[in-house]
């Protein structure tokens, strides 16, 4: 149902067609670039987190991992991931599916500046075997309750 959800909040943006429904696991950065066939780190892995009251979601890259002092500096918090048993209330996708498209209410998400170094990135649509290919703009342009970009995560060791 999340995917369905999710294809028809990007037919405002034209995006819809462009949804890939794949016929393995995408659940994990692994298998998305697997069924995909592109390098992990292209894959853009959305992780949720409680600020406060709220829910935010960062969109990063997939070999990039959240920096607890930028994040800190950033949202003015601890970073504390939304357990798996909440992100589905609380964002409207289930673990293995969060993206940052057609999100409940007061979910905020912000692009990690790990994704600026990509032609294009793949986010999941709402499901465990679902993707989209597009550039980081695109993904700015059309990602749900966007804040703007922020520098959270690191690359590397």
């Amino acid at each position: 149902m999340a995917l369905e959800k999710v294809k028809e909040y990007l037919k405002q943006f034209g995006l819809a067609e462009r949804v890939r429904v794949l016929g393995q696991s995408s659940a994990t950065v692994e298998l998305a670039a697997q069924a995909l066939g592109c390098e992990p780190c292209r894959i853009a892995k959305t992780l949720s987190f409680r600020v406060g009251e709220g829910v935010v979601l960062v969109v990063c890259a997939g070999d990039a991992k959240v920096d607890n002092h930028k994040f800190k500096a950033f949202f003015g918090t601890k970073a504390k991931m939304l357990p798996a048993e909440k992100a589905e209330p609380l964002t409207g996708h289930a673990v293995g599916g969060v993206c940052p498209f057609a999100l409940n209410e007061g979910v905020k998400t912000y692009l990690d500046e790990s994704l600026r170094r990509f032609e294009t990135v793949f986010p999941a649509c709402g499901s465990a075997n679902s993707a989209i290919e597009l550039t980081p703009e695109e993904l700015a342009s059309c990602a749900d309750k966007f804040c703007g970009w922020a520098d959270v995560c690191r690359v590397g060791a």
